[in-house]
């Protein structure tokens, strides 16, 4: 038997079901196979997720190819149409038992080829139980998936459905065992994270959850993976304010520093909104560092445009940055919008932005000489700090272990003790 082998594209949802993937596939007896969970959120992504599956065919010519994911949930038929492409499975299916019994080899010959249903009927999420995603130090749990927002550049609503939480006793009880475990970190993951808690009775938020899990587990270190500021509930401030479990990082999905712009993305947030948050944010927490996803050259973005987004960098302190060059998706609002900024442009100003986010970081590692931190040993000589930052030891240390260090120095990326 030759165990199945899986390759994962884009965010860290898509890593996270993965690892259930791998479980699911082992409890079913899936032999020889080679599974591929792609991404949609750029063409970018889905170009490499061809390129990649055609890798993979070429490697493993006797294995069938499973591709899943956000591009197969949303153009399921372009890749059931590639010649190196047995099945397809849908974002729904893919985390069922069924499904990948009935990829079993016992099976072969009965299954369709693409099993992709409507995402968009689809009202739960599950808890996935998963033991030990990520490092041995940090694992990830996800709490909510999908997204009710319609961002006029957005695809992925489209691959991930609408917005589904998870059941907040669920996630307390993972994270209960996953502490019993030995890890000293967790994450919580979703797609649109603060609206988390919409569609359960009551509707809790996001930071009723945080306390909630504060409160009942001894998890070491919480973080909180991507969020939109505009929907930062009362108890999520408190718990940066008053919970030092809960880790001083958050990254925003600000997507653009121009009013004009986030009005046509249909951003639900202007300026200034983010400027507010990331001040009493700071204010509530000193020492918080923000990361933040930023598009570059969005269709009518002039310079003036973009050069809001570039002061943004400074007038929210951001620290890390994911820069985006807009890329058209098919069936997004965007699309369709006129005056299309030119691809020598784009590619500049995401340049230019990454520069900005260059210096930031140096900025940021900069300060931290002389200071003390409590760090998260990932690998024998590298850790991370509570604001997320990277730093190497020249001693080992024991992995998945809180130590404390003064930092005497840096590189262009890390600190160092």
């Amino acid at each position: 038997m030759t165990a199945p082998k899986f390759t994962t594209l884009g965010c860290r949802l898509n890593a996270y079901e993965t690892e259930a993937m791998k479980r699911l596939a082992d409890e079913a007896g899936l032999d020889n196979a080679v599974i591929v969970n792609t991404c949609a959120v750029t063409n970018e992504a889905v170009a490499k997720a061809r390129k990649e599956i055609r890798r993979l065919r070429r490697d493993n010519p006797n294995a069938r190819v499973i591709v899943t994911g956000c591009a197969a949930q949303i153009d399921p038929d372009s890749f059931a149409a590639m010649d190196e492409v047995d099945h397809v499975i849908g974002n729904t299916e893919k985390m069922a038992p069924e499904t990948w019994r009935g990829l079993n080899a016992d099976f072969i010959g009965e299954t369709e080829k693409v099993q992709v249903n409507d995402i968009m009927s689809v009202t739960e999420t599950a808890g996935h139980l998963i033991d030990g995603f990520g490092t041995r130090s940090r694992a990830y749990v996800q709490v909510q998936n999908g997204c009710d927002h319609r961002c006029t550049f957005c695809i992925i609503p489209y691959g991930r459905g609408n917005s589904r939480s998870v059941p907040a006793g669920v996630v307390v009880d993972q994270i209960k065992r996953l502490v019993q475990q030995g890890y000293n970190e967790v994450v919580l993951t979703g797609v649109d994270l603060t609206s988390w808690g919409a569609d359960l009775p009551g509707e809790p938020r996001l930071g009723d959850l945080v306390m909630r899990i504060l409160r009942l587990t001894d998890v070491p270190r919480l973080r909180i993976s991507s969020i939109d500021s505009i929907e930062a509930d009362d108890n999520l401030m408190t718990a940066i304010a008053t919970e030092p479990r809960l880790m001083p990082h958050l990254h925003l999905s600000l997507q653009h520093g121009d009013d004009l712009i986030l009005k046509r993305m249909k951003r639900r947030h202007l300026r200034d909104d983010a400027i507010r948050f990331t001040e009493e944010a700071r204010r509530l927490r000193p020492g918080i560092t923000f990361g933040a996803d930023i598009i570059a050259g969005f269709p009518t973005e002039t310079e003036a445009h973009f050069e809001n987004s570039l002061k943004l960098v400074e007038d929210c302190n951001l620290t890390w940055l994911h820069v985006f060059p807009y890329s058209a998706r098919p069936s997004t609002p965007a699309a369709r919008i006129p005056n299309r900024v030119d691809g020598a442009t784009i590619k500049d100003r995401a340049a230019r932005l990454r520069a900005a986010g260059d210096a930031a970081v140096a900025r940021h590692l900069a300060a931290q000489t002389g200071q003390e931190h409590r760090i998260l040993m990932e690998s024998p000589e590298m850790g991370r700090t509570e604001q997320f930052t990277e730093v190497s030891f020249a001693t080992a240390q024991p992995v998945g272990q809180i130590v404390t260090a003064r930092i005497t120095g840096h590189t262009a990326t890390q600190l160092r003790v």
